[in-house]
């Protein structure tokens, strides 16, 4: 399951659980019916952290629980292993960013008071 199979479920099992209709979903959110059809669907569109947000909302939710939902299965995500060599080769590009900027500013105060 993906993240946005995984978005669509939850909503579909929180509307169930409350007994709401796409209709009162979409009055109590401010997204159209279309659009929470298409999310619903399975759909594949990017979508704005506001509209999650307030779909999150008018669910129950926590505003970030189905942003962090889709977030926390993308496939890219689901592998600490390749998260954890990327903040470690972007803390490794940082370190060196910052000894090139220490350097050049020691160039750059001639040694002059």
């Amino acid at each position: 399951m993906d993240g946005w199979e995984a978005v669509a479920q939850a909503i579909t099992d929180r509307m169930a659980e409350r007994g709401l209709t796409q209709r009162e979903l979409a009055e109590r959110s401010g997204v159209s019916v279309a659009t929470l059809r298409e999310i619903q669907r399975g759909v594949r569109r990017r979508r704005s952290a506001v509209m999650l947000a307030a779909i999150s909302r008018a669910l129950g939710f926590p505003d970030g629980h189905l942003r962090d939902l889709m977030r926390s299965l993308r496939p890219e995500a689901s592998s600490p292993d390749a998260s954890d060599a990327d903040l470690r080769a972007r803390v490794a590009d940082l370190e060196l960013r910052v000894a090139r900027l220490e350097s050049e500013a020691g160039k750059g105060s001639g040694g002059h008071p």
